[in-house]
């Protein structure tokens, strides 16, 4: 499979236009459509005031710094010990 990027338009009728010329093969293709995103200056402030902050997770690991943002909060009882205790249990069938 061969990606290509191009620039492309969508009328008022809903079809696509293409604006430059492809040199491929015929036959079934599959077009995947991205639109760009509204930016947060257009969007509204009154949904940004009705969602509460959440604190930012820090992680010292690169490839974790978005993963925590959307996690569930940690109950207030969690016991960290514990559940390293109940997961060594479970894989050592202790």
């Amino acid at each position: 499979m061969q990606a290509y990027k191009l620039n492309a338009t969508i009328d008022e009728s809903g079809h696509l236009i293409i604006d430059e010329p492809l040199n491929i093969a015929p036959g079934k293709v599959e077009v995947i459509i991205l639109q760009p995103v509204p930016s947060l200056e257009s969007s509204t402030e009154t949904s940004t005031e009705s969602q509460p902050e959440k604190p930012k997770r820090k992680s010292k690991v690169k490839a974790f710094e978005g993963l925590f943002e959307n996690a569930p909060p940690t109950p207030p009882n969690f016991d960290p010990d514990q559940a390293r205790w109940e997961a060594l249990k479970e894989k050592h069938n202790l």
